[in-house]
């Protein structure tokens, strides 16, 4: 079943000859529970793309159905509602509430939404990501990885029908980066989310079960590796 369907859509700035058409009339769909990575240079359209799928960002043209709804005809009231509820966005920067704890953090998106949070769920989310010690720690207390982390524990605890990284590991070392990528893979296989990943990174887009190369602002390649070596890889 597709959770996001993307047909025929475009993000252009400017006019004439300083037209930029960043997304080129773009189309592709994401099954539920599927592990999408989507890699490109540096200005080959991938975060617009991911921004208008996390309706950040308006299209210029094109629709973006997610969980059954055109969210590109919402108006700015209903995407707000759209990003608090139906997707989790995890950026390179984390985007952490500076005077938040690290469980106020993560319960942000449903205290927002006024919706009951699940206090044992949030005990066994916060032990999956190695922050039971730190629970109480706001974000200046924290290394980048563990800021990752609660970032993460925000976008998987709203439990949202898509989860969006656009470029999670930029701004960390490798070990911590790579610690990242297998908390994705875990929430993937553990808690069945479909994610999206957006990277330049080809090592890292390897562990997706999927990849969509982006380039000048179309898809140029698609291609879905065998799930059994998905999970396999997961495993080792």
């Amino acid at each position: 079943m597709s959770i996001l369907e993307v047909k025929n859509l475009s993000k252009h700035y400017g006019k004439g000859d300083n037209l930029v058409r960043a997304v080129d009339d773009v189309s592709f769909s994401v099954e539920e529970g599927e592990f999408v990575a989507i890699i490109g240079a540096s200005g080959s359209g991938k975060s617009t793309l991911m921004h208008m799928i996390g309706g950040v960002d308006n299209p210029t043209s094109g629709e973006i159905i997610v969980d059954g709804e055109n969210i590109a005809k919402y108006s700015a009231d209903k995407l707000a509602i759209f990003r608090r509820e139906k997707v989790g966005i995890i950026y390179q920067f984390y985007n952490l509430i500076p005077v938040l704890t690290v469980r106020e953090n993560i319960t942000l998106p449903c205290d927002l939404g006024k919706r009951p949070i699940d206090k044992a769920r949030l005990d066994g989310l916060i032990a999956d990501l190695g922050l039971t010690e730190r629970a109480m720690y706001l974000p200046n207390q924290l290394s980048g990885g563990q800021q990752q982390r609660v970032a993460i524990g925000r976008a998987l605890f709203a439990q949202p029908k898509l989860i969006l990284a656009d470029e999670p590991t930029g701004n960390l070392d490798k070990k911590s980066g790579d610690e990242i990528v297998q908390l994705l893979k875990v929430a993937n296989l553990r808690y069945h989310q479909t994610i999206i990943l957006i990277t330049h990174d080809i090592n890292i887009a390897a562990q997706a079960n999927r990849i969509i190369t982006f380039e000048d602002g179309k898809i140029i390649k698609d291609e879905r590796r065998p799930i059994e070596e998905h999970e396999n890889s997961n495993e080792a």
